[in-house]
């Protein structure tokens, strides 16, 4: 097999923000960071296997999220006893006081990303690390308890391991993971939590849109929607900016758009698409080739296919690659002068999804993705599945086995 060795991850070229997307946390007295939490210890971790099993779905009907492991990795936490040993059981309903505060001020936080079945059979999880200090740095920006992010990476390889019959023997399925903390606070004060639940599922999944793995997706920008602003929490990834995406969402849908491209600002930045990060690859205005994408300044997700991306793209020096802001202003005229080559989302859901169709205050604006082959995203997406799935050897993969 070929090799592909990890670079180190560039600094972003535009800002630097204090936020879920760093690598640390401290709080404004500068005295605590995550290193000093007393984590559970995966060591200790309670196997208790189930009495029985489902049937295992065929992977070329999955539907996004609606299937379901036999096991689920439970940690509880509280204030006074601290956490207590990870537990692995049967899947099964949750039990909560009704006054959680999850369920009244969204003190909760999640996680994304998957399972391989390699072309050797062996089973792989991609750049998980980078998955567990995002959701580090979620908990922290919540109020919700730390942990060490080896032990919860290592329970998690547990659970995997022992759910591994439910990794599709497939190149485009896999086995999604869903790290979740939750507060269970049982009373109705706004405050920090003193009660905590993390625990993670599984569900084999394909591809997250319906159309297909690489279809061309349209998107609605409609600047009177913010998804998130700086200083708020569009950096972490929290429930709350999802639920409230809804509503948006299904107006993209009465109008023909697959997702919604968020705005921001009176320049009408643009910021991220639905669930993924978004790319544009160009002749920039000094008439260089350039692949560009949104800085993280607070407003959008850091995602780890983003990251990826970006480190790919350094790594092959074929073209500039700049962290930048860009308004809706410089994709029209961009258009007009036929300098826009391709544009495409990344995500854990998704991989890489390409961008056929913009509407804008009422005007569809062609992308020329497909077009333009797409010879960039379909290279971009060779390489990180052909990593994910074991045709290339990385030291981006970590085996469960």
């Amino acid at each position: 097999m070929a090799s592909f060795q990890a670079m180190t991850t560039p600094a972003a070229a535009i800002t630097s923000h204090q936020s879920c997307g760093n690598e640390s946390a401290t709080n404004d007295s500068g005295g605590y960071t995550h290193d000093d939490v007393v984590s559970f210890k995966a060591a200790e971790t309670v196997i208790e296997l189930a009495s029985t099993f489902k049937e295992k779905p065929d992977p070329s009907n999955l539907v996004f999220g609606t299937v379901f492991t036999d096991h689920m990795l439970t940690i509880e936490w509280s204030a006074s006893d601290g956490w207590q040993k990870p537990h692995i059981g049967p899947f099964k309903n949750l039990s909560m006081h009704p006054a959680s505060s999850a369920l009244h001020y969204a003190v909760e936080l999640f996680e994304g990303l998957k399972a391989y079945r390699g072309v050797d059979n062996n089973i792989r999880l991609f750049r998980p690390l980078n998955n567990m200090e995002r959701m580090l740095r979620s908990a922290y920006r919540a109020g919700l308890p730390s942990f060490g992010k080896e032990e919860l990476l290592e329970c998690i390889r547990k659970l995997v391991k022992i759910e591994k019959a439910w990794v599709p023997e497939s190149s485009s399925a896999s086995l999604y993971i869903r790290p979740t903390l939750i507060g269970t606070e049982p009373s109705l004060g706004v405050k920090k939590p003193s009660r905590a639940l993390l625990y993670v599922i599984l569900s084999p999944v394909g591809p997250y849109f319906s159309t297909g793995i690489f279809s061309p997706v349209s998107l609605w920008a409609d600047p009177k929607y913010t998804r998130a602003w700086r200083g708020g929490t569009g950096d972490c990834k929290m429930g709350g900016n999802y639920g409230a995406s809804i509503y948006a969402q299904y107006e993209a849908m009465e109008v023909g758009c697959q997702q919604v491209l968020w705005l921001y600002g009176d320049s009408h930045q643009i910021t991220e698409v639905g669930t993924m990060n978004l790319f544009l690859y160009w002749i920039n205005e000094n008439g260089d080739e350039e692949l560009a994408t949104p800085p993280l300044d607070g407003v959008i997700l850091p995602g780890v296919t983003r990251q990826s991306i970006i480190d790919l793209a350094h790594k092959w020096g074929d073209f500039k690659v700049t962290e930048r802001y860009l308004t809706m202003g410089d994709l029209i005229t961009a258009l007009k002068e036929n300098r826009v080559k391709e544009m495409f989302g990344a995500g854990t859901a998704c991989v890489v999804c390409p961008v056929g169709r913009i509407l804008y205050k009422g005007n569809n604006l062609h992308i020329p993705t497909m077009d333009n082959g797409p010879k960039l995203t379909t290279r971009i997406l060779k390489q990180l599945t052909d990593i994910q799935y074991g045709r290339i050897e990385s030291d981006w993969t970590h085996s469960v086995q």
